[in-house]
């Protein structure tokens, strides 16, 4: 009888050894799938949908951004395309009015804003911004014969009218009053492209076209009798726009770049458009 009771308190024991091991592996097992839930929805907060990167852009500003058929190219696509394949995402470009970007990537429609945006006080209110990546350089085009030669040429007294793209900065420095050293809102007339500004110039609706120097160098070399003053109207930074909220891919991004800075890409991707030999905007 003793040796009946003994072989069944051992199997009673080897049984209960065998359940606290199942317990104990389905616990790890149960640890590390939390884990890896949790990292794929930190990944997925991160975008708008998940495995992708959503890049609002208006691509009428070469050589930052502009379409070659059904494609985008340009320094920002090439950029972003690069950012998109350090996080393992697939990105996505979404073409849009310039001066819809911010209010979307806010919403969360787009996760952000590549555009050769400029950083300044007022965007800085609605969204975060990145590291920047480049300097941009505002330049004004005039007609060839023009008698605006320089900056002092440049009036705000009504006789002349300056095209601008509108929710640039160009647009927003030459709108500001005659003492914050615009030229008035009632003297600038705003379009939804720099090359419909460029055209206004060209048939004479506007004396003057302000904005950035690289999209001005490709609307001058494509536009007979058309210069560009050798003067600078202002200098800034660009960089990418992302939601205030969104702090994770703000970091992420910024992670990304930092890496395209030190390894080398960075600046390849700006000589490729840009030779280093003519830049007048460089890699900040």
């Amino acid at each position: 009888m003793k040796k009946v009771i003994s072989i069944l308190m051992a199997v009673v024991m080897v049984f209960a050894a065998c359940m606290l091991f199942s317990s104990c592996t389905k616990t790890e097992d149960e640890e590390e799938n939390s884990t890896n839930e949790a990292a794929s929805q930190e990944s997925t907060a991160m975008t708008a949908k998940e495995g992708v990167l959503v890049m609002a852009t208006n691509a009428a500003f070469p050589p930052y951004e502009y379409k070659e058929g059904d494609s985008f190219a340009g320094i920002d696509v090439e950029i972003a395309t690069k950012i998109a394949e350090k996080l393992g995402l697939t990105l996505e470009i979404q073409d849009v009015e310039f001066g819809s970007i911010i209010g979307g990537v806010q919403s969360g429609k787009f996760d952000m804003g590549v555009a050769g945006m400029t950083v300044n006080e007022e965007r800085l209110q609605s969204v975060n911004f990145t590291d920047s990546y480049a300097t941009g350089v505002q330049v004004v085009i005039v007609n060839e014969g023009s008698a605006i030669a320089s900056l002092d040429d440049l009036k705000a007294d009504g006789s002349m009218k300056y095209g601008v793209q509108q929710d640039t900065t160009g647009d927003i420095y030459s709108s500001y009053s005659v003492d914050e050293g615009g030229f008035g809102e009632e003297n600038v007339i705003r379009y939804k492209t720099g090359a419909d500004a460029v055209q206004a110039l060209k048939s004479g609706k506007v004396d003057a076209v302000i904005i950035d120097n690289e999209p001005a160098k490709s609307f001058v070399a494509a536009n007979e009798g058309l210069k560009i003053l050798d003067t600078e109207y202002a200098v800034e930074d660009y960089a990418i726009c992302i939601a205030k909220e969104n702090t994770a891919l703000l970091d992420a991004v910024n992670e990304a770049l930092a890496e395209l800075k030190a390894d080398g890409t960075l600046q390849q991707i700006i000589n490729k458009y840009i030779p280093a030999s003519l830049e007048d905007s460089s890699a900040a």
